[in-house]
């Protein structure tokens, strides 16, 4: 009798060649390369026009800063691959077993259980994901060639934000492939859902309220977040909660011999478990910001005189969902705010979506600001003006401004030199070379 240790193994080097006998992840693979070109070579065109380059004038500032220039759009390419590309690879590795009849000869001999199987289909497709990242290490190593640099924790935060958004997808499509008869059955339902988050960050963005927080842990929204070096624990948690969840859920659907309706209960208890799970992660305030330009926070010395408020503070803020105004207080000081201040609440008030109409209304574009029974309002949304009235009530004193606070930006007027021969030419040669000789291997 093998061991269970040599029988896992055995089933990993089974899945690993599954992999690499699917067109589907050498067709990944293979435009994974060139939609990363695309997204850095322009990042790098526009960010040495903007830094110089040609003669035009040269700024500082955080359009300046590598991350929000360089790594927010040129790792924005692995959203579409994670959208478009892995779900089809899964679904391959998931239901092929199905298709083949592998699966029933599997559980008939009962070696390992349905655990140990969806466990080793997801290590070998996280393994697969990694490798397709390589393009994003090409582009890291172009940076540094052209005299840029590389701050490891923004980068690691924005790579934490993708591998989450691919295990969600993984997750996601593995429970599709297992629940439905057909592999199209299973890729049609994981991009409708994908379609569905898409549409929820539409309505969060025109309705705002409950739409808004609902949205605030979809894919895009959570990629949005870490892509500006935010580490936030309750998206991670929530995340991973929902990982575990479709994982669990395509291992209980994978046994085939098992009732329908006990399987269906199955799933009831896992979805209930993750609610629980989800709810308790919505409560986590725990969150780091790890760009090089605090992108994500006050100056150090704004954050302690912050923390000094012992006062619940309450904001009550009309703006319309769609006012840029309300976007751009949101931005800039209601989103540091929430990570600094733990007894904040704060109340979005309007009569309409646009608030076009509402601009003669008496209270439309005021801030009402109540710190202890202490109130004031205001129509600044800039982070300077949030923070006057703030300290005002408080009977804070402002702390004085630091060179060392500011962020001066880190231009560099270059050209994406040998970007387009790496992207366009020898990355496709590597994947296209690679795939026949394994493709040719396995026939």
């Amino acid at each position: 009798m093998p061991s269970p240790r040599s029988s896992f193994a055995a089933l990993l080097d089974k899945e690993w060649r599954e992999l690499v006998s699917s067109r589907a992840w050498w067709t990944m693979l293979l435009l994974t390369g060139p939609l990363v070109g695309v997204c850095f070579i322009r990042a790098v065109e526009t960010y040495a026009e903007l830094s110089g380059l040609g003669g035009s004038a040269a700024g500082v500032g955080e359009a300046f800063s590598p991350l929000v220039g360089i790594w927010a759009p040129t790792f924005s390419a692995y959203e579409l691959v994670a959208a478009f590309l892995l779900p089809f690879v899964v679904i391959r590795v998931v239901g092929g077993d199905r298709q083949s009849g592998a699966l029933k000869l599997e559980q008939q001999q009962g070696a390992l259980s349905p655990w140990a199987r969806i466990t080793a289909k997801t290590a070998v497709l996280v393994a697969g994901w990694l490798i397709a990242s390589l393009p994003a290490a090409a582009a890291m190593a172009l940076w540094l060639s052209y005299g840029g640099h590389v701050h490891g924790p923004e980068i690691a935060a924005v790579a934490l934000g993708h591998v989450l958004n691919a295990g969600l997808t993984i997750a996601l499509a593995a429970a599709m492939a297992s629940v439905a008869e057909h592999p199209a059955t299973a890729a049609i339902s994981t991009l409708a859902f994908t379609v569905g988050t898409w549409v929820l960050s539409f309505a969060a963005a025109v309705h705002g309220g409950l739409w808004e927080r609902l949205a605030g842990y979809t894919p895009p929204v959570m990629v949005a977040t870490f892509q500006h070096g935010l580490v936030r624990g309750d998206i991670v948690l929530a995340a991973a909660t929902l990982t575990a969840a479709g994982l669990a859920a395509a291992a209980v659907w994978m046994r085939t011999g098992v009732a329908v309706r006990q399987r269906a209960l199955e799933s009831l208890a896992v979805v209930g478990a993750a609610s629980v799970v989800l709810f308790a992660s919505s409560l986590v305030r725990a969150s780091w910001d790890l760009s090089r330009s605090r992108y994500n926070s006050f100056t150090r010395a704004d954050e302690d005189a912050l923390r000094g408020i012992r006062s619940p503070l309450r904001l009550e803020v009309h703006l319309a969902p769609q006012d840029p105004r309300r976007y751009d207080l949101e931005r800039h000081a209601l989103s540091k705010l929430r990570r600094t201040l733990p007894r904040l609440r704060i109340e979005y008030v309007s009569a309409t979506q646009v608030g076009l109409f509402e601009q003669t209304s008496r209270d439309y574009g005021e801030i009402f600001y109540d710190l202890g029974g202490r109130r004031a309002a205001s129509r600044a949304t800039s982070a300077e003006g949030v923070l006057e009235t703030i300290y005002e009530l408080a009977g804070v004193t402002p702390p004085a401004a630091s060179d060392e606070d500011v962020y001066r930006g880190e231009p560099l007027a270059s050209p994406p030199n040998g970007a387009a021969l790496v992207f366009y030419a020898a990355w496709p040669a590597l994947a296209s070379g690679a795939a026949y000789l394994s493709l040719r291997r396995q026939t």
